[in-house]
């Protein structure tokens, strides 16, 4: 279709390999932050608890039933602590291969689609992204659905295409998988995906299949276990008070509730009701390809306009229809955070690798390279300079070497962008090279000295370096805290009256916690500072201003 241009011997394909490698690789430089309160730490303690007490259909968190997330993300993390041990390295590793997974068949999606570069500039869009550098250390459900949908999708894809009943099976696997990580979610991308793809082809006979019967089969009998975990936990026990009422169902919460109920009114759950609140956090997740993404959905809508909405048979509308669809049942719920929208961001990168392959290896949108080129430097230098900022000023105790480890690296991506054999167009070095270096310092120099913040970190290591009791501690007047007892490896109590425990007991409060008490009962062997990490503030981020948000915590012993 396209003329495309040599830049080098070294052929693209090679360079963007060697780049998902690196981008794999700075991945597990995040698991040298520690677990961020609250769902990943919370999700960690619930898969140890389900490993501990052996209770694998029926989900519970600190002994009382659990009905929020399905179990997927627990079997896996509980399985992976059975082999290697309870760690936050076991809780992020299975969700970390499902990162690669979707990596892999974005790339065999696109492959069955355009030549070899798209495919390849497509895994790579997709690794590059700021949230899989997030996803991947922060872990929630979203990084293993994201594996499961792409996965269903490269497999339903095949399927259609050469019709062999292997990619069915996958397809229909991957959509139980995606089904027990998030809920209908992973069904529903599927239908929104190929949906309008075989209506604009006029291709209504692939809309009703017999086949489909066997997708629901295989669906039905994979979800039974964790069905019947929720019949017994819940339907069969009507008494039990979940979300402030009795006789919630749990296979009508999961199946309906929990997704559908937040655009129909249903779920009680009303938060971030925007329907352009998951673009405004694309701005930043999608980072650094949210322009070329933005300029490329509107090729796409703007092309199929004017082909009076029909596609050819060696076109796809499923990764554009896909995001426009699923984007748009998001928008209408009436609860949404920030991570939703990343279910699609395989889509997302394969629109934009599209565009990208015209701008940057075709003559067809020659002159927007340097317009592009020279926004993209202008925002970048505004992003590095955010970075140093942070490396010297956030906490400048810690970030002397880091800072001018970084600006070495920044001069020497300059000096690759300056010279004049390009391995790759110098746009996408930019953009590569720059998330790549402010991710590896961030991983490295930023969070780690932030999370010492969060109460958890060092008063679990101070428990642990100090042998501690573990079942003589007990909490009082501290938020939560799912990270002390993972870390610590056990449960800790909370106590309403502190002066009703034993001599020898030990207490970890806050400044309001201590104040309440009588402190003449108590020893102070440790205390400092915390603050919610996950909701950073500028006045936090100043050193100056820092002690007005930041509240003390006490390690304190009966006497």
């Amino acid at each position: 279709m396209y003329k495309m241009k040599q830049l080098s011997p070294v052929g693209p394909n090679q360079i963007i390999f060697c780049l998902l490698f690196i981008c794999i690789l700075v991945y597990l430089l995040g698991w040298l932050i520690p677990l961020m309160e609250i769902d990943a730490a919370q999700y960690a303690n619930i898969s140890r608890e389900m490993l501990g007490n052996k209770q694998y259909i029926q989900v519970y968190d600190l002994g009382k039933d659990y009905l929020d997330k399905p179990p997927m993300l627990f079997w896996l993390s509980a399985l992976s602590m059975k082999i290697f041990g309870i760690s936050d390295f076991s809780y992020r590793l299975p969700s970390y291969l499902f990162s690669i997974l979707a990596i892999y068949s974005t790339y065999q999606f696109s492959l069955l689609f355009y030549n070899k570069l798209i495919a390849w500039l497509s895994a790579l869009v997709l690794a590059s992204c700021q949230a899989m550098f997030l996803i991947t250390h922060d872990v929630k459900t979203d990084t293993m659905l994201m594996g499961w949908v792409i996965l269903s999708l490269w497999q339903l894809a095949a399927w259609f295409s050469m019709n062999r009943w292997k990619n069915l099976i996958l397809a229909a696997v991957a959509i139980a998988g995606g089904l027990m990580t998030k809920g209908p979610i992973a069904l529903m991308v599927p239908v929104f995906a190929f949906a309008p793809h075989f209506i604009l082809k006029r291709n209504f006979s692939q809309l009703f299949r017999w086949q489909y019967l066997i997708i629901l089969i295989i669906l039905a009998i994979l979800l039974f276990p964790m069905s019947w975990g929720l019949y017994l936990q819940y339907d069969l026990h009507p008494e039990k008070m979940m979300y402030g009422q009795r006789g919630l169902s749990g296979l009508r919460f999961f199946y309906w509730t929990q997704s559908f109920g937040r655009i129909t009114g249903e779920s009680t759950w009303h938060e971030n009701d925007s329907f352009f609140f998951q673009f405004e956090n694309m701005l930043w997740g999608f980072l650094p390809w949210i322009l070329f993404f933005i300029l490329g959905l509107m090729s796409e809508i703007r092309t199929i306009f004017h082909k009076k909405f029909i596609i050819e048979n060696n076109e796809e509308w499923i990764s554009t229809g896909g995001f426009l669809l699923t984007y748009s049942a998001l928008g209408m719920s009436k609860f949404q955070l920030p991570h939703y929208i990343y279910v699609v961001f395989p889509l997302a990168a394969i629109i934009t690798a599209k565009w990208l392959y015209k701008l940057l290896y075709t003559d067809s949108l020659k002159k927007w390279i340097r317009p592009l080129l020279v926004v993209h430097a202008m925002v970048f230098f505004l992003l590095w300079m955010i970075l140093l900022l942070l490396l010297i000023v956030v906490f400048p105790s810690f970030h002397q070497i880091p800072a001018i480890l970084c600006s070495v690296s920044v001069l020497f991506l300059i000096y690759i962008l300056l010279s004049k054999k390009q391995l790759l167009p110098r746009l996408l070095t930019l953009c590569v090279g720059t998330i790549l270096i402010i991710n590896i310092f961030l991983d490295t120099s930023f969070y780690p000295p932030l999370l010492e913040y969060q109460l958890s970190i060092p008063v679990s290591r101070f428990i642990n370096l100090r042998h501690l009791p573990k079942d003589r501690i007990f909490l009082n007047q501290i938020s939560e805290e799912r990270s002390l007892d993972f870390y610590c490896k056990s449960f800790f109590k909370r106590v309403d009256n502190p002066d009703s425990l034993q001599s020898g007991d030990f207490l970890v409060t806050s400044r309001e916690g201590y104040k309440m008490l009588d402190s003449t009962h108590f020893i102070k062997i440790y205390q400092g500072d915390y603050f919610h990490v996950s909701t950073l503030s500028l006045q936090f981020l100043n050193p100056a201003s820092r002690g007005k948000e930041t509240n003390m915590y006490f390690l304190l012993q009966k006497r």
